[in-house]
């Protein structure tokens, strides 16, 4: 049985970045350690972290309890008030927010502060979206998850209009629910309301871009596809539903030992990706087992 990873696949640049960071603050040892919520979405990367010392903040509550120490920013960032809360706290805070990311806040900010209101294409119960929306204008955001809720939202009396888009949302579903956001917007029969204006930024960032793309091609052509990342995670979800668009037998796995019942003997070639929070020594793990032991 021949295996092929997918071209684009594992930590993606704000990850590799974030985690880093983590680990360069544990190694120093100068005081507690604490990530503000999960540093990524892999369960095997926070359990590791955990052994070296690092603890999980889940409120501003939680740090203004502290005396002293370290908190982390997650890479899916947080609100404008909880990054004011922590600094306020009188502990050192580091910003390990995803430069994509932190682009987002500031589209958000100057939209909703023009009197825009900012529809945010994405899961509204993901750390990224929360932190999203909390840096627009009180009352000026809307988030939309699906095409339904984006044919079914509310946008009259609204004159100017921006649509942005959590950094891992599904590409095309995101581009589809645009045009039936754009054409709510200019169905309207009233010539007040046919001056809407209307913008759409494209805020998928181009690792998930390319990481889908190479989903998809490769899943196409296999017999099975292995995607590999944590349950939690947006953009490994977002992997498994292309690749189970294109390949029927696809497996979502957090990492080799959930191949361990697996039969893929009536494959010949297995494809694998993983999502941006996937370790690459667990990719090669799980590449080694298909191989070697599937």
């Amino acid at each position: 049985m021949r295996t092929e990873l997918a071209k684009k696949a594992g930590f993606c640049f704000g990850v590799n970045r974030a985690v880093d960071l983590v680990y360069r603050e544990a190694a120093k040892q100068e005081g507690s350690v604490y990530t503000y919520g999960p540093i990524i979405h892999n369960e095997e990367v926070i359990s590791d972290l955990e052994n070296r010392g690092v603890h999980i903040l889940y409120s501003t509550d939680e740090a203004a309890a502290l005396k002293t120490g370290t908190v982390i920013l997650r890479s899916h960032g947080v609100s404008a008030a909880e990054q004011e809360a922590l600094a306020g706290a009188g502990l050192n805070v580091v910003d390990a927010t995803c430069p994509y990311v932190q682009k987002i806040h500031r589209i958000v900010q100057e939209y909703s502060r023009k009197g825009y209101l900012v529809v945010v294409v994405g899961n509204a119960e993901h750390p990224e979206v929360e932190g999203i929306v909390g840096w627009s204008e009180p009352g000026r955001s809307r988030v939309v998850f699906s095409e339904e809720e984006a044919a079914n939202l509310d946008l009259d009396g609204e004159e100017k209009i921006c649509v942005t888009a959590q950094t891992t949302f599904h590409q095309k579903k995101f581009k589809d629910m645009v045009e039936i956001l754009r054409k709510k917007v200019y169905d309207r029969k009233s010539t007040a309301e046919s001056a809407v204006r209307f913008e759409v930024q494209n805020t998928i960032c181009s690792a998930t871009r390319e990481r889908q793309e190479a989903a998809r091609e490769l899943s196409g052509r296999v017999d099975a596809m292995i995607v590999i990342g944590g349950k939690s995670s947006s953009n490994t979800r977002k992997l498994c539903e292309i690749c189970s668009e294109h390949c029927q037998n696809t497996y979502f796995i957090q990492t080799k030992e959930d191949l361990v019942h697996a039969d893929f003997s009536r494959f010949d070639c297995v494809g694998i990706t993983a999502g941006a929070s996937t370790p690459n020594n667990i990719i090669e793990e799980v590449q080694k087992y298909v191989r070697d032991e599937l």
